[in-house]
């Protein structure tokens, strides 16, 4: 049995167990499934399964998977890619992969195409070759209003650009940082991401398009497409930046 398979079965056994048991899994910031299905134990399947279990493996060691499986033919080829936040650790992204792959097989059982993202990492397949295209599709949550809002949104609005242009050059395509409030005791926390199959081009073109709709007057908030997001808070919400 190969190994594709083996892992395959070991995260079909890890989601039956969880649900054996009662297991809560977290909920995921955003997830979508394609309105087309393909045949239940087809070949298009099989080759999700594969890819799959290749994702797992590959994904955790440098926080990015990339891959596709199949013929060149109509619904047949899968393509695919795993992405963790650039903070997290190979455990915790190790982690997080195994249950995003878990959520698309249990809410889009034969969906030909899905996403999911969690605040770890985040997951998307589809029978179309999308590497290296920007992902335009938006799912944008904020949080509480802030008071002095045109100061606060003056300064994110700086954090981002600076973080934006800094993962466009970066090898991981991901940067966090902070920035001073006007009254020296708060600050606003910041992240910028795209997945590595995107030039550093289309990366900070991806980012400016995001900053760009972000909403005025919120205390925080996460915008997120399949090729790149951006988030921010007034609390530090990585593991270091």
């Amino acid at each position: 049995m190969s190994s594709f398979s083996n892992i395959f079965y070991f995260l079909s056994f890890a989601v039956l167990l969880g649900s054996a048991f009662g297991v809560t899994s977290t909920a995921p910031q955003f997830g979508s499934c394609s309105g087309e299905n393909f045949t239940t134990n087809g070949e298009y399947e099989t080759n999700l399964n594969k890819l799959m279990s290749y994702l797992y493996l590959q994904a955790p060691p440098t926080g990015f998977g990339l891959g596709s499986i199949g013929q060149n033919v109509s619904n047949i080829k899968v393509y695919g890619l795993a992405l963790c936040r650039g903070d997290v650790s190979t455990q915790d992204c190790s982690t997080c992969v195994t249950e995003a792959i878990s959520y698309v097989r249990k809410n889009c059982p034969n969906g030909l195409r899905a996403m999911v993202w969690y605040d770890n990492c985040g997951l998307k397949y589809s029978n179309e070759d999308f590497f290296g295209h920007i992902d335009s599709g938006k799912m944008v949550h904020t949080r509480i209003n802030v008071s002095n809002s045109d100061v606060f949104d003056q300064k994110t609005k700086v954090l981002l650009n600076q973080l934006a242009k800094e993962a466009s050059v970066t090898p991981k395509m991901y940067a966090a940082g902070e920035l001073v409030l006007e009254d020296q005791l708060k600050k606003v926390y910041g992240l910028a991401q795209c997945t590595r199959d995107l030039s550093h081009s289309n990366c900070k073109r991806c980012l400016d398009g995001l900053i760009s709709e972000v909403p005025n007057g919120k205390q925080g908030g996460l915008i997120i497409t399949g090729s790149c997001n951006i988030r921010y808070e007034t609390y530090q919400f990585v593991n270091h930046v």
